[in-house]
């Protein structure tokens, strides 16, 4: 099982996650889709700290997306319900400050929306089928208990003759 093919993210165009669990052909996000905000970034920065808008917000908004519309209806669903708790209204923002330049700031805002996508998209776990201990397991794990419970009895206080 090879390694997941990392976004392509360039900076003010479409967003394309590759193929992953849920989504066999990949994913293609139009940049009319993105709504991308700059502001100024707290943390290193050098001369430039308080002139440069190297904070980068991305706004994706989940309901009106054109991007998501050639999905199934299941997967629509499966997203908005799995993006919900990061939602404010129907959008998703990504912030992104970490780096002193406003490109990397955009590049990483965009890899962790397309992370979060694929995390939405990927379908959920098959369902545990509950099964029976084998007679011998349990036969050991009693076997086992009644071996530490002998060893724990000899561990009491030796009692000699007065």
């Amino acid at each position: 099982m090879g390694a997941m093919p990392a976004p392509r993210t360039e900076p003010g165009g479409d967003l394309v996650v590759g193929p992953g669990p849920g989504i066999p052909q990949g994913l293609v996000l139009p940049a009319a889709d993105l709504v991308e905000r700059f502001s100024r970034s707290s943390g290193p920065g050098g001369q430039g700290v308080n002139t440069t808008d190297s904070r980068a917000e991305l706004r994706f908004d989940v309901v009106a997306s054109i991007g998501l519309a050639g999905l199934t209806e299941a997967q629509q669903e499966r997203v908005r319900s799995r993006l919900q708790p990061r939602m404010v209204g129907s959008e998703v923002i990504v912030v992104a400050s970490e780096h002193r330049s406003q490109r990397q700031n955009r590049v990483a805002a965009r890899m962790r929306l397309a992370a979060l996508l694929r995390e939405a998209l990927a379908p959920p776990p098959p369902v545990r089928r509950r099964t029976k201990p084998s007679r011998g397991s349990q036969q050991r794990r009693l076997t086992a208990k009644k071996q530490r419970g002998a060893t724990k009895a000899g561990r009491g206080r030796v009692r000699g003759e007065p």
